[in-house]
C-alpha cells in the first residue's frame, strides 16, 4: 500500500521556532495534539477504552494510583472524565515527549514523532523515526539514532514519518471505524510539521 499522502496546503499560523528552545517547541506542539485528541469519548471499538484529552482508561490504569483523580481507590471512567488538558499536557511532556527525546529533535520532526507517540506509543514512533532517517530500527533512541536524525532533512523526515504512519494505520482492524479521523490528523500533522521545519530559526 502506498505511503504517500494527498497534498494539502499547510496552515500559515505557526510562528517560527528556535531550534534550541525545546520548551517553545513543546508549547507549539501540544495544542495541535490536544485538538486532535479532543474531549471525552467512549467508543466501543476503541481498545483503550474511555478517553479524555488522549488519556485512555487503559493507559491511566497502567500508571497506578496517579489517575485516581476522584480519590475513591480505583481508576475508572469517572476518573477519565476528570482529566484536564493541563494534566494531559504534563503527562505528555513527562512521558511521551521524553520517551521520543523531543527535547533533542529538530522542529517538525518533533511534532511528527511526538504526535505518533501519543496516538500509537513511543516505541512504535521511535521505530518509524529510525526507519525514516536510516538508523537501525530497534525502538531504542540512542546516540546513533540521534546522529542520524541530526543529519536528516527535517521537513522530508516529517513527511516520510507521517506517510508511513498513515499506511500502517490503514492495516489496522479498526481502520473502518477511525480511518477518516486518523487521515485528517496525520495530514494536518504532516503539513504543520513540514512548515515548522522549514521556518525554524
Amino acid at each position: 500500500m502506498a505511503w504517500f499522502l494527498p497534498a494539502r496546503r499547510a496552515p500559515s499560523v505557526i510562528a517560527p521556532l528556535r531550534r534550541d528552545d525545546p520548551d517553545a517547541r513543546f508549547a507549539a506542539c501540544i495544542p495541535i495534539i490536544l485538538r486532535h485528541e479532543g474531549g471525552y469519548v467512549d467508543h466501543p471499538r476503541d481498545p483503550g477504552g474511555a478517553t479524555n484529552h488522549g488519556i485512555s482508561l487503559r493507559y491511566a490504569r497502567s500508571r497506578g494510583s496517579m489517575f485516581d483523580l476522584d480519590g475513591d481507590g480505583d481508576v475508572d471512567k469517572a476518573d477519565i472524565v476528570l482529566v484536564t488538558p493541563e494534566l494531559a499536557s504534563r503527562v505528555y511532556r513527562g512521558w511521551f515527549w521524553r520517551d521520543v527525546r523531543g527535547d533533542d529533535l529538530p522542529a517538525g520532526i518533533d511534532l511528527a514523532t511526538f504526535d505518533f507517540a501519543v496516538n500509537s506509543g513511543p516505541g512504535r514512533a521511535t521505530r518509524f523515526l529510525q526507519e525514516a532517517v536510516g538508523a537501525e530500527v530497534d525502538g531504542l533512541f540512542g546516540p546513533r539514532t540521534l546522529a542520524a536524525v541530526r543529519n536528516a532533512d527535517p521537513a522530508l523526515t516529517a513527511k516520510i514519518i507521517c506517510g508511513r504512519r498513515l499506511a500502517w494505520l490503514q492495516t489496522l482492524p479498526t481502520w473502518d471505524d477511525f480511518g477518516r479521523g486518523w487521515t485528517r490528523r496525520v495530514v494536518d500533522v504532516r503539513d504543520r510539521a513540514e512548515k515548522m521545519a522549514r521556518e525554524a530559526k
